[in-house]
């Protein structure tokens, strides 16, 4: 079978490192998703504004392609250093790199580009291909009695957030708003680290659109110490 891409999602998710390991954690991410220019007749999203959910399938297309597919992986959620199968995860290491989202749909625009979907909670790496679309589906897809396996362990956990007003008001003088703040809050809430790293001296480093990020993380309190590059303290 030959996958086609059929769309191409653009954030502020810029690198690997701070992409929340699943869908729905940080909704207030917004992501566009462009369509290919044969796959933009309005009539193929017909109906889609009737769902509120959307299911993605994509693929990893920024890990080494020379990692091919690993029988055991070791997921973040376990520390990074416990060995499981690959089918009891959603390691990237697999025979066929694709990945499976859940978003929520907020509109249908129309555009020069065609139709584009504006979606929110992805956990795509902005430019990232998507091979198909489908409608989330609430009566088959919702199972209130699943069980999560170890995902489940940890999967409330958040860290509080502290951004300084020297750090807001460096943000706002580079041209941000409260809304991209809140989006980067929520982003850091989810606690980016690996999981076996918890240095409380050592100074992390992301990249979020266009600005880099420099943080620590002491217990369960994250403080964002820098932003598009504007120091604030040692």
């Amino acid at each position: 079978m030959e996958l086609r891409k059929i769309a191409t999602i653009y954030n502020n998710y810029t690198e690997r490192f701070g992409i929340p390991r699943q869908s729905g954690i940080a909704p207030e991410v917004m992501s566009r998703i462009v369509f290919e220019k044969e796959y933009r007749n309005p009539d193929a999203l017909r109906g889609i504004e009737g769902f509120s959910h959307l299911w993605l399938i994509w693929e990893f297309d920024r890990i080494e392609r020379d990692a091919g597919y690993r029988p055991m992986v070791r997921p973040p959620k376990l520390g990074g250093n416990t060995r499981v199968g690959v089918w009891a995860t959603r390691s990237p290491y697999r025979p066929n790199p694709l990945g499976l989202s859940v978003v929520r749909l907020v509109c249908v625009e129309q555009t020069g580009e065609g139709p584009v979907l504006i979606v929110e909670g992805a956990d795509l790496m902005n430019e990232t291909p998507i091979y198909d679309i489908k409608p989330y589906v609430p009566y088959a897809d919702s199972i209130p009695d699943a069980v999560g396996g170890f995902a489940d362990e940890h999967a409330g956990d958040r860290l509080t957030v502290v951004i300084p007003a020297e750090v807001r008001e460096a943000v706002i003088a580079c041209g941000h708003d409260e809304a991209w703040l809140a989006a980067l809050e929520k982003v850091l809430s989810a606690d980016p680290r690996p999981a076996y790293q918890d240095d409380p001296s050592r100074r992390y480093g992301m990249r979020y659109g266009d600005a880099e990020i420099s943080f620590s993380v002491v217990g369960t309190i994250l403080t964002v110490c820098s932003v598009v590059g504007v120091h604030i303290w040692e």
